[in-house]
């Protein structure tokens, strides 16, 4: 009941109604705690297959730690095989997003035998730009274009009554780079006079979000952003809800990991998310080209 969102208020009622028993709040966090070799060893485990597309995102959970509440940042990791299947690769916390603790976290997951990516989704946070590089060498980085969106915001004015940021989010249902970079100087032309702060920011920041055309077509509407971790995220971010703050950093761990490894388990059993001999193809014709 505590993983599916019931509070540890609520368990003691719950369980007195079924079944004439009540369970305290601290009974239930100490039968929680027997959960922890098991999600600990799930989220060590040896990766020995390889993950040629790789999604980093961070959430941040309220945690009291010595009296003190203060945010703390959950970075997650999943990553998709060549068998087309997402998996939850990696779960922590830091107590803040930097260059240092993403490069710890990445570091780990190669540690723990993370190879073969060629491709990786993640928004623009400085501290993770520096980091991917420098521990996954050669892969091709995508920043989200739902992030930079977003970030576009903060570059006219808070009331926008045109279509120039409609326009520029039409830029990434273009099926081809050229078509892109014709629209974009189309829209650049027309709307500098009226919005110079962001068109200047635009043309200087939207290669970032255009690497995903390197990939087959039918990848492109998955691999451009960072949604699909957007989503696991909006479900423990419903389910967290519910603690509102947690009591310490292992019992924020504790409920994020169990949650993450259950839409885990569920993505194993769920159709193939991508057919990756799409890639393998579109690997072999670029080589081809090359040649």
């Amino acid at each position: 009941m505590y993983v599916q969102g019931v509070s540890t208020r609520k368990v003691k009622q719950v369980t007195e109604e079924l079944v004439g028993h009540a369970f305290s709040a601290s009974a239930i966090s100490a039968i929680n705690k027997r959960l922890d070799a098991s999600l600990k060893a799930f989220c060590e485990r040896k990766l020995k297959e390889p993950f040629p597309y790789l999604i980093l995102d961070a959430r941040y959970e309220r945690v009291r730690e010595d009296g003190i509440i203060a945010s703390q940042a959950v970075l997650i990791a999943i990553g998709v095989d060549w068998e087309g299947r997402r998996q939850v690769l990696a779960v922590e916390l830091a107590n803040r997003e930097s260059r240092s603790s993403w490069k710890d976290f990445l570091e780990a997951l190669k540690a723990r035998g993370l190879h073969g990516v060629e491709f990786v989704i993640s928004d623009d946070h400085p501290g993770l730009k520096k980091a991917i590089p420098e521990v996954l060498s050669g892969v091709f980085w995508q920043r989200c274009y739902v992030h930079f969106l977003r970030n576009a915001l903060d570059y006219v004015p808070r009331k926008v009554d045109d279509d120039c940021l409609l326009e520029l989010r039409w830029m990434y249902d273009r099926r081809d780079l050229a078509e892109v970079r014709r629209d974009l100087a189309a829209w650049l032309g027309k709307w500098s006079g009226k919005y110079p702060k962001l068109t200047g920011w635009v043309e200087d920041n939207i290669e970032e979000t255009l690497t995903y055309f390197r990939l087959p077509l039918a990848h492109r509407k998955h691999m451009k952003s960072t949604n699909m971790l957007e989503r696991l995220n909006e479900e423990i971010r419903r389910r967290t809800y519910v603690v509102r703050i947690f009591p310490n950093a292992e019992s924020c761990l504790r409920l994020v990991r169990a949650l993450t490894i259950e839409r885990h388990e569920a993505w194993l059993e769920d159709h193939r998310y991508l057919n990756m001999d799409l890639l393998k193809d579109h690997k072999k014709e670029a080589l081809r080209q090359a040649a």
